[in-house]
């Protein structure tokens, strides 16, 4: 009888652990997300994806590589773009995959890798700006300019403007702007965009990911009628080498108890990549642009991401600190008073845009209120 006993509570046990087991994986399955179906083809199309060596991106590129794409890969670490594109080219038989060195972080080497691109090609069919940077301590770029803002957004800003002759002179053409959920967290602070007074990997990052989005429907606003589309995504809660600056998910702790316990709710690199390689060639996406997407649908922004006043303030800002000055004279105008330092920049409208920014969020009364009670004061 003892031993009988015993053998049930064996079967119940392992009745429970496969019953828990089966689960997981179904919760695992549910997790992955919405997958991109379509077997469209991109034979011949000419693709860059940043970050390509590592993750989403390379797994990004992979798919594109087996659907007959001509690849480009660009990375900062050449060792790693090399080796992944060796995996790459034997899993997908197609020799168009090329690495090419760019550093998002360094403006020189943005510029000279659009050289060398202009120089190897005359088209462009889709731009992928994948890589990032994730909640790491607080570093300037080459150009002084916060990290994850300068990786995240400036870097992909630069970029995509540098090559937007070559997209439209390629049209139909579409980018595709990898963001995140955590734009909904985020807000572009004015007062401090490059984090000098105050820093917080998370807070720093989740502005990045705004910028992301505000980038990419002020651009479709400017690509209207060109037949370029932009689109912007979140590609889920993905476990990439993104999560290295988080000591949560670096410790011994972590991979002992944390790891296994989230590990049903992290998406593969595969699955992470289901959106961006949807925004990427679904057909039905022709001409669509503005939007923002993810698990292949499409998905509703955070209020912050709908304020085309800071969207208009960034892009004046993004443009200045990257250097490119490509703005008719009419469009927007800046004045700058040298003996208070306060800028001024003011759109077609001839409406002050920092003013405008700053009442939407908020901040500031009606600056035209305190105008008329100083004029009755004097």
């Amino acid at each position: 009888m003892a031993f009988a006993f015993l053998q049930n509570k064996k079967v119940v046990a392992l009745s429970a652990v496969g019953t828990i087991a089966g689960l997981t994986m179904m919760l695992k399955d549910y997790m992955q997300g919405g997958r991109f179906k379509n077997p469209v083809m991109a034979e011949g199309k000419v693709v860059i994806i940043t970050g390509a060596n590592t993750g989403i991106g390379k797994e990004t590129a992979k798919e594109l590589a087996r659907r007959k794409a001509h690849v480009y890969m660009v990375c900062r670490d050449m060792e790693k773009c090399e080796q992944a594109r060796t995996e790459i080219v034997l899993d997908s038989k197609n020799k168009y995959v090329y690495c090419r060195e760019c550093d998002l972080s360094s403006f020189d080497s943005i510029r000279k890798f659009v050289d060398t691109f202009k120089h190897e090609r005359d088209r462009l069919d889709i731009l992928i700006n994948n890589a990032g940077v994730m909640r790491c301590p607080r570093t300037l770029t080459k150009d002084g300019i916060e990290m994850q803002l300068g990786v995240n957004h400036m870097g992909h800003f630069l970029l995509t403007n540098l090559l937007l002759d070559t997209l439209k002179a390629s049209a139909p053409s579409r980018i595709v702007v990898v963001s995140s959920l955590a734009h909904t967290r985020g807000e572009i602070n004015i007062t401090d965009l490059n984090s000098e007074k105050n820093y917080e990997p998370g807070r720093a990052y989740n502005q990045s990911k705004l910028a992301n989005v505000l980038f990419t429907k002020e651009l479709a606003k400017k690509l209207q009628g060109t037949g370029v589309t932009v689109n912007a995504l979140h590609p889920g809660v993905v476990d990439t080498e993104l999560t290295r600056h988080m000591g949560l998910f670096n410790s011994f702790f972590s991979g002992l108890i944390v790891k296994p316990i989230l590990w049903p709710f992290f998406k593969s690199p595969v699955a992470g990549a289901q959106t961006t390689l949807y925004c990427a060639l679904e057909p039905e996406l022709e001409g669509v642009s503005g939007q923002y997407f993810s698990d292949c649908a499409p998905k509703e922004v955070a209020d912050a991401a709908k304020n085309e006043n800071v969207a208009k303030w960034l892009w004046a800002v993004s443009e200045k600190w990257t250097g490119l000055d490509q703005k008719p004279p009419n469009e927007l105008r800046f004045y700058i008073d040298f003996e208070t330092l306060d800028i001024k920049i003011i759109d077609e409208k001839g409406q002050d845009i920092f003013e405008k920014a700053y009442k939407e969020m908020g901040l500031v009364e009606d600056p035209g209120q305190e105008v008329q009670e100083d004029k009755k004061h004097h």
